[in-house]
């Protein structure tokens, strides 16, 4: 497969390489970065009010010192797919003082039992 030369073309190439079949739908996990705690609350309220689907998930990252709001969309990971759904959600993070943090997804290797802690796979602006 080919991907274009930019983080989120680098991070599906190297999903690609690492054996994640992209034509299925996958988690696919965005992060939102609030430096105030009451715009992430009130961006996650909104959020949950919108149409879209997923899940959400609030919390204070410590290794940032932000408020990050991670939003889980169910998704076939394709390019265009991956570029939209963040320019979208960056939009609205903007909207309440916040902005998009890159994306990844939690891959699950042979062996992992369903208690076992997943690997999350980031893209190069992820900060985790």
């Amino acid at each position: 497969m080919q991907f274009p030369d930019d983080d989120n073309g680098k991070m599906l190439a190297a999903m690609a390489d690492a054996g994640i079949d992209l034509t299925k739908q996958l988690d696919v996990d965005f992060f939102l970065v609030f430096d105030d705690q009451r715009d992430a609350e009130y961006a996650s309220e909104e959020l949950g009010k919108s149409e879209l689907e997923g899940e959400m998930e609030l919390h204070l990252n410590d290794d940032l010192g932000q408020w990050e709001l991670i939003v889980c969309i169910p998704m076939v990971p394709e390019y265009q797919a991956i570029v939209d759904q963040e320019v979208e959600l960056n939009t609205f993070a903007q909207e309440f003082g916040g902005v998009t943090d890159g994306w990844g997804v939690m891959q699950h290797q042979d062996g992992d039992d369903e208690f076992a802690d997943d690997e999350h796979e980031c893209s190069d602006e992820c900060k985790h």
